[in-house]
């Protein structure tokens, strides 16, 4: 069990947290068709979007409400009917996220007012989804506020039903924010394997994986979770629920469809890679393919290569508490040391890691701690990376958002494959750290010759002997 130390300090010094606006329209940009839209400023939104655009490099459909200094003293619902009737006019979309902002919410703006007068004022709009959710900045993280969304986006989309099972080859997958688009496609590779049906909510994998279209542009999401799929998730034969921050979206989803589900706190990892395997097996009635019986002991192979890299290794870790619990079993498991483990927000599942103490703070504190426990890596997003230079040790990035190296969007990290990968990567990083020791050179060394060319070669000053 994890005691958590809640940082005293009364600023953030070296920012790890990311907004918890930026984490719900993250969850909408997996929605086919969608539009997420920020109530608060121009800058609000605008910052947003760097951070996406930087990370995916990819255009990314961004609205905002534009509150202005009048509009957040008089108040601001007008600017919430006007944006959602002019995106359903121009854009025509299938959903629209509306995502508070920090600005919205100290004003104390009332969104699901405000979406009831649109409903009232432009009844013409009746088929486009708005799905509210408050989400203030000052409080929580990414993975908090895509949490959010996904509560919300049950409660407005899903029906009530008992209908569970008329789809028996259909399983629900809740996709916690610390997975990538790659991982997402991993997983849907995995599900599939069983001869099972996905529907992943949401499915950045499709959305946000980084692939041309024919379109110019678009003022919507490309590819993501179908609206019509999200409303037949009551009549899946279950769920799978991966990452802690979405088991209260799975407790809302059970009580309004009765699907049963099955969680997962990660992927990483034999026994995390073995669990889900068994529940797809279990719920496919199908024996496990060659194939991921073969990627299973490809893992191990790996495992039995790596222990010597990784092995009594010192780690620092910086990360969501999502992620960070992921990979904390991951190394512990592998018998590495955490010498520092920083998460931004407090969750209940961050009490139950195998190491002595969580800090919830932000990345001067896991600086300070991974020094003092003497660190041999860090384990962050490109926000650490002055932090590990100051700290002269290699950096693996993990994480939202990455915005100084190319791809990090796209690595699968999960399931049997990307757990190698992520050892071999560890086990590198630790091996370019080692250092061979200097060869002894006598104090009375005087010998002309090249000690690299003759090594051997030591001349006495005394007696002219050479030895």
């Amino acid at each position: 069990m994890a005691e958590i130390i809640q940082s005293k300090k009364a600023l953030a010094v070296n920012p790890l947290k990311v907004s918890q606006p930026i984490g719900a329209s993250l969850a909408f940009l997996g929605l086919a068709r969608s539009l997420p839209l920020m109530h608060g400023s121009q800058g609000c939104t605008a910052f947003g979007k760097v951070f996406f655009v930087r990370h995916f490099r990819e255009p990314i459909p961004l609205q905002t409400t534009a509150m202005d200094q009048v509009s957040t003293i008089m108040g601001a619902d007008d600017n919430i009917v006007e944006a959602l009737r002019t995106l359903s006019d121009k854009s025509t979309p299938d959903i629209i996220g509306l995502v508070t902002t920090g600005l919205s919410e100290t004003q104390g703006t009332d969104i699901q007012r405000a979406v009831k007068n649109f409903r009232t004022a432009h009844p013409e709009f009746a088929h486009v989804a708005v799905v509210p959710v408050n989400t203030p900045d000052y409080v929580g993280c990414l993975e908090s506020g895509y949490a959010l969304a996904i509560e919300a986006l049950i409660e407005t989309l899903v029906p009530e039903s008992q209908s569970v099972g008329k789809r028996p080859k259909q399983v629900n997958i809740l996709a916690s924010a610390m997975l990538t688009p790659g991982d997402i496609e991993t997983i849907k590779d995995w599900v599939e394997a069983f001869g099972l049906r996905p529907i992943v909510v949401p499915d950045i994998g499709d959305s946000l994986d980084g692939h041309l279209v024919e379109a110019e542009t678009s003022s919507l999401t490309l590819g993501g979770t179908p609206r019509s799929e999200i409303e037949i998730m009551g009549e899946s034969t279950a769920t799978l629920v991966i990452g802690p921050s979405l088991y209260k979206a799975a407790d809302l989803l059970r009580r309004r469809s009765a699907v049963p589900d099955y969680r997962f706190a990660g992927l990483m990892g034999l026994d995390d890679c073995d669990a889900f395997t068994q529940a797809l097996a279990d719920i496919s009635g199908k024996p496990v393919p060659e194939k991921i019986e073969r990627q299973r002991a490809q893992l191990q192979d790996a495992m039995v290569d790596c222990h010597f890299m990784i092995g009594f290794a010192r780690l620092a870790l910086a990360a969501d508490p999502d992620l960070l619990g992921m990979q904390v079993r991951f190394l512990t498991g592998m018998g590495a040391e955490i010498a520092a483990a920083v998460s931004p927000h407090k969750h209940d599942s961050l009490t139950t890691l195998p190491i002595p103490t969580v800090i919830v703070g932000d990345l001067e504190d896991m600086e300070k701690q991974a020094r003092a426990q003497g660190a041999q890596l860090v384990m962050a997003n490109s926000h650490a990376v002055d932090t590990a230079r100051r700290l002269e040790l290699p950096l693996l990035r993990a994480g939202f958002p990455q915005y100084d190296h190319v791809g990090g969007y796209a690595r699968p990290w999960v399931g049997y494959r990307g757990s190698r990968q992520a050892l071999f990567d560890l086990a590198n990083l630790m091996l370019g750290q080692h250092h061979e020791l200097a060869p002894y050179r006598s104090l009375y060394w005087s010998d002309d010759r090249d000690p690299q060319q003759h090594p051997h070669v030591i001349t006495s000053p005394a007696t002219g002997l050479v030895h």
